[in-house]
């Protein structure tokens, strides 16, 4: 009999609580002097942690997180998805990397709507029609040729034998499981590893031998093992089993693409953030100079003038979002003219923050020339300074549901993020127009939002966080908790949040967000507050002056932050 892995039985060890290397909670401040890595599960963390310390570099690490993560948290992490990487070498250097999936080629524009021009919600949700083409291991691929360091078997390999051997299931997953039962046997009455008769329980190992086939023949490879061969073949007679269009070809064409990052300043701040596909970048920065001017240390963490100016500057920065953000290969993104610091104040200046905006009565900008939540994120630094911020998804929690038989994973369900019809939201209430149309090839937009933030021509920040359209908002809250309020790494990531996107017109607030008496001022001024759940799983490291590496991790998942 084959003996185990060492380094699974270590990640094991970990997990159930009897390892050296030190393990964030929600309610303690861990600082690390070497390296530290953030996920939304603690193997995964591990993983990155182990890399870094066989001498692996930030994005050797991001890889094997990645890979894990499709293993230990199929809600998010995958194969079948896609998302942004944003890099900091340790000597400045930045870029960006787009492996968002994209519409297959044999999408049109209304093949989500019936025959009187409505949108059929189902069909862009859930089944083998809601796929986009993948772009995760792609993904991978590309940002290992140009910056991976460690040979590229031994950062697939733990992912392999997670998969292979198994892991202990957290109880939120076991619940997330068990709840998901029927839709995951609607969509695969052949079965699936997630699929079985008893209810699952906390600490259940959770065995995927095809899904470690597949993460073989990458290992092998590369990306010609998912994209072409055997993975291949099985994507696309899943395809054939429903109303799929996705094509052998579709998949061998892919290509994940290198981008200029968002680049801008916050007062002192150098903010670097993910560009076109993703609004994230652009829709944060100009979220950020809109309340530039502001005094908003001065008025103080979530006190009623700080929340009115935040709220009426995210009402137009997502009005301007769905009218001018899409795939910049197929769209004129007037991405100069939305990150214009002069232009976003001066609009600001115009802001009485006396009364509420009603969202009806705010506009896109228009600009001459142009025309009119389930995903992951992680955060890690690397012991010479490279970060790296990075995050993927597959969309809704569990993607369309479809797991590809043969080969283990589940798919996306992406194509939702397409503007299925000019003014009907998708799933996060999100709307949207021409420049987020369905074109064969096109890539979806997004709200990810990885960002890194520079102090002086130094590492200062490595963030993000899952949370569809509330991703924007998190991260620019979480910045501005670190560099206007003073928190720490982990107080920014466990203060309670709030979001308002333009439309529909309120500001969704958890429960403990925004006082009771600031409530009601606002509300007495025409804001309308609508109680919700928890916003966002938000991934921090701060660089202090010291050098050390200082983490938070969302307490409002199984996240944690493991360093050394």
């Amino acid at each position: 009999m084959k003996k185990p892995n060492l380094i699974y039985l270590f990640l094991i060890v970990f997990f159930l609580g009897s390892c050296s290397v030190k393990q964030q909670t929600a309610t303690d401040q861990t600082e690390f002097e070497n390296g530290a890595v953030v996920t939304a599960h603690p193997i995964a963390s591990e993983v990155g942690v182990e890399i870094l310390k066989k001498g692996g570099n930030a994005v050797d690490a991001a890889i094997a997180v990645k890979f894990a993560l499709a293993v230990v948290y199929p809600n998010a992490g995958n194969l079948g998805g896609g998302g942004f990487m944003v890099y900091r070498g340790k000597d400045g250097q930045v870029a960006s990397l787009d492996f968002r999936e994209k519409a297959p080629a044999k999408a049109s524009r209304d093949m989500y709507l019936d025959k009187d021009g409505n949108p059929i919600t189902d069909l862009s949700l859930y089944g083998q029609l809601a796929s986009g083409v993948p772009g995760s291991v792609a993904g991978m691929d590309e940002a290992y040729k140009k910056y991976g360091s460690l040979p590229w078997k031994n950062l697939v390999q733990p992912a392999i034998e997670l998969a292979e051997k198994g892991f202990p299931i957290t109880e939120q997953q076991a619940g997330e499981f068990n709840r998901y039962k029927a839709r995951f046997q609607k969509f695969n009455p052949e079965g699936a590893a997630i699929i079985r008769d008893a209810e699952w329980k906390t600490g259940d190992n959770f065995i995927q031998a095809e899904l470690a086939e597949t993460l073989k023949r990458i290992a092998e490879q590369g990306r010609d093992g998912f994209y072409k061969g055997k993975t291949a073949e099985f994507i696309v007679a899943e395809m054939k089993k429903g109303n799929g269009i996705m094509s052998l070809k579709d998949l061998e064409d892919y290509q994940a693409s290198w981008r200029d990052p968002i680049v801008g300043m916050y007062k002192n701040y150098k903010v670097i953030s993910m560009p076109p596909p993703s609004s994230g970048g652009v829709a944060l920065m100009a979220l950020l100079q809109s309340v530039e001017k502001y005094p908003l240390a001065k008025w103080g963490f979530q006190h009623d003038s700080t929340v009115r100016a935040m709220v009426e500057a995210e009402r137009r920065i997502y009005a301007d979002r769905a009218t001018h953000l899409g795939d910049p290969d197929y769209y004129r993104v007037p991405v100069a003219n939305l990150t214009d610091a002069k232009f976003n104040q001066e609009r600001m200046a115009m802001v009485s923050l006396d009364k509420a905006t009603p969202s009806d009565q705010v506009k896109a900008a228009k600009f001459p020339g142009y025309e009119s939540e389930e995903t992951t994120h992680y955060s890690i630094v690397d012991k010479d300074g490279n970060a790296v911020s990075l995050t993927t998804t597959i969309n809704g929690s569990y993607g369309s549901c479809v797991w590809v038989a043969g080969a283990g994973f589940l798919l996306n369900n992406e194509m939702d993020d397409f503007s299925v019809k000019p003014g009907s939201p998708n799933m996060y209430g999100l709307l949207g127009g021409k420049a987020n149309s369905i074109e064969p090839g096109k890539r979806m937009l997004s709200a990810m939002t990885p960002t890194i933030i520079e102090e002086d021509g130094k590492l200062k920040m490595v963030v993000g966080t899952p949370g569809g359209s509330t991703i924007i908002t998190s991260v620019f809250q979480t910045i501005l908790n670190v560099l206007e309020f003073d928190m720490t790494a982990q107080e920014s990531v466990s203060a309670a949040r709030f979001h308002h996107q333009w439309k529909p017109d309120v500001i969704d607030v958890e429960a403990k967000a925004i006082d009771s008496t600031t409530r009601i001022s606002l509300e007495e001024d025409g804001f309308k507050i609508n109680k919700r759940g928890p916003i966002g799983r938000v991934e921090n490291i701060v660089i202090l002056k010291n050098g050390k590496l200082q983490t938070g991790a969302d307490p409002r998942g199984d996240d944690k932050a493991v360093g050394y």
